[in-house]
């Protein structure tokens, strides 16, 4: 007998992820996801944004469980999807992930493996979590877009720099250390801009350096922007790094790693649920890693909204 859409996993494959591990690897991690029991239907994605619509798409078709095979990009791209099909709320679809990129930084959070049996291990425990969820309404030019995101959210410094990595990725030249490189090379042109934020009923004016909003800790392949975060705790996380001179942002990188970033004094951090930022001149944002549009910017948190599978309490 058929199996029906909801009794089936989908798994959403990006055969770009990874420098093309995703398609280089899918036999390998089809065998794993069979030998292991695991009903699955599978679809891959063709071109950037693609993964939105095949979520969009399969989910309106009946799937409630899904599986992304690629890196933290096509796991927001998935979230998106889920938040735009009108079929079922959004905690009600559970959401497993294979990494095949480089980051991992969401799965760093919830202690998802890197190796493909380790997190098809996990997936086959189905140990949920529902996760708060932010959205950002942002511009590209005249016209407003948004987007939501599950890990974290870089504005200033941070888009720069993922641009520049996004870019070496392209060009087959990403890898674990090109986010490393990208801060490096981004030192030398970027400045420091005037930037009002509110948060809540709170309203910094400043030159700001970098901010990052955000439910989960870790972004940039293990960086920890935001060391205090509780992923269900319905606020977001904030650090807002004020102007600091260049030759202070690399003695400092080692505080990105160890936890420490909110020690420095040039550093101060916020909780709150809606977050609006205004810049002159425009800085630009990105999400979960993938590159967006500029300001202003308005982030709301969405409380407990996305069921995901986790190798450990959070």
């Amino acid at each position: 007998m058929t199996k029906k859409p909801e009794d089936n996993y989908l798994v959403i494959v990006n055969p770009n992820a990874g420098r093309r591990r995703g398609v280089r690897d899918w036999d390998k991690i089809s065998a794993l996801l069979r030998q292991e029991g695991i009903s699955f239907d599978a679809a891959f994605t063709n071109s950037p944004r693609h993964a939105i619509d095949l979520a969009v798409s399969y989910i309106e078709k009946g799937y409630k469980k899904l599986i992304v095979v690629g890196g933290d990009g096509t796991m927001n791209e998935v979230v998106n999807g889920i938040f735009r099909q009108k079929r079922y709320p959004t905690s009600e679809i559970s959401l497993g992930m294979i990494t095949v990129g480089t980051g991992n930084d969401w799965g760093r959070m919830f202690g998802i493996p890197h190796d493909y049996a380790g997190a098809i291990a996990t997936i086959k425990m189905n140990n949920g979590f529902v996760q708060d969820a932010g959205v950002v309404r942002y511009f590209n030019g005249n016209s407003e877009e948004k987007r939501y995101f599950v890990n974290i959210a870089g504005i200033g410094f941070d888009a720069l720099v993922v641009s520049k990595t996004n870019k070496l990725k392209e060009a087959g030249r990403g890898g674990p250390f090109s986010y490393l490189k990208s801060i490096i090379t981004s030192l030398l042109k970027y400045r420091h801009t005037k930037t009002t934020i509110k948060i809540d009923s709170t309203e910094i004016s400043d030159k700001i350096f970098n901010i990052s909003i955000g439910i989960c800790k870790y972004n940039g392949g293990g960086m920890m922007q935001l060391p205090e975060a509780v992923p269900d705790d319905g606020l977001f996380d904030i650090t807002v790094i004020n102007k600091i001179k260049k030759h202070d942002v690399v003695l400092n990188l080692k505080r990105l790693y160890n936890g420490t970033i909110n020690k420095h004094p040039m550093v101060e951090t916020y909780r709150g649920k809606s977050v609006y930022i205004e810049s002159k001149p425009l800085i630009h944002l990105e999400t979960d890693g993938e590159s967006l549009g500029h300001s202003p910017f308005s982030f709301d948190i969405i409380p407990r909204s996305i069921r995901v599978l986790i190798g450990k309490s959070a």
